[in-house]
């Protein structure tokens, strides 16, 4: 019955997640915590290992064999972001892994909450246009960003696409929907950096006996990705950005009260 729940909530959330263009682990992560009842730190590291599924699948889904070449032509600016955010994602589960459960928490929640706000004004966000930054200048602004999605992506567990995007759109003035694609692309080695310095800490080996829960679960999110990027042609995306946004704004509290 647990497995099914897992399979259940992995596919509900990850059609949230297709739906604007996530993973969907900002939802997932409250989910863990107050419903399946795994500690703030162990529901992170679950969330990781599932957030890189679902990425890996969402980025095949999304180029396939004919948009990867596009992709490609985007190299420096993946190179830019993600030279920062793997220095980010090492430092963030060092930072993690040392903190009290309650510290964490806290933590995992004022995150959860500005990502709220972001995904709610995400429609104000891909709207704005900033002076073009000289070269220099926007490597050093990308890496410096890149920096923080890892360290944000490593202690809460997400793939960091709610901050890859924007800072993609406005440093480098590229269309929003390119831009998710790049952030998979930057998202998929970050998660593995994370996951490799938790492996070093000890942290993998705690959760082998929750492989058959993760599994179940990663199944529903690739199902659920699947589904929700088809739906989306279908939804209103300014109301549903705000609608998930309003949900994620629950979450946290919730976890909060938790």
């Amino acid at each position: 019955m647990r497995n099914f729940l897992a399979f259940l909530w992995g596919w509900t959330i990850a059609i949230l997640g297709g739906l604007i263009g996530l993973g969907g682990a900002e939802f997932r992560l409250p989910v863990l915590v107050s419903i399946f009842r795994y500690r703030t730190l162990q529901a992170v590291v679950i969330n990781l290992i599932i957030s890189l599924v679902t990425v890996i699948f969402s980025f095949l889904f999304r180029t396939g064999l004919t948009r990867f070449s596009i992709t490609t032509l985007y190299t420096g600016i993946i190179l830019n972001i993600l030279a920062g955010s793997l220095c980010g994602a090492y430092i963030g589960a060092n930072f993690a892994t040392r903190l009290e459960e309650r510290k964490l928490t806290r933590i995992v929640v004022v995150f959860l909450l500005l990502l709220s706000f972001i995904i709610i004004s995400h429609g104000v966000i891909a709207g704005l246009t900033i002076p073009q930054l000289p070269p220099l200048l926007r490597t050093v602004a990308g890496f410096l960003a890149g920096v923080v999605i890892g360290i944000f992506s490593s202690v809460v567990g997400v793939a960091g696409g709610e901050l890859i995007i924007p800072t993609i759109v406005l440093l480098f003035s590229v269309d929003i929907k390119l831009a998710g694609t790049l952030s998979l692309a930057i998202s998929i080695p970050t998660i593995i950096m994370g996951l490799i310095k938790y492996h070093r800490q000890h942290q993998l080996s705690k959760i082998t006996t929750y492989r058959g829960f993760i599994a179940w679960m990663a199944a529903g999110s690739v199902f659920g990705s699947l589904m929700g990027s088809y739906l989306l042609r279908f939804v209103s995306s300014p109301f549903l950005h705000i609608l998930l946004g309003i949900i994620l704004f629950i979450s946290a509290l919730r976890l909060l009260s938790h």
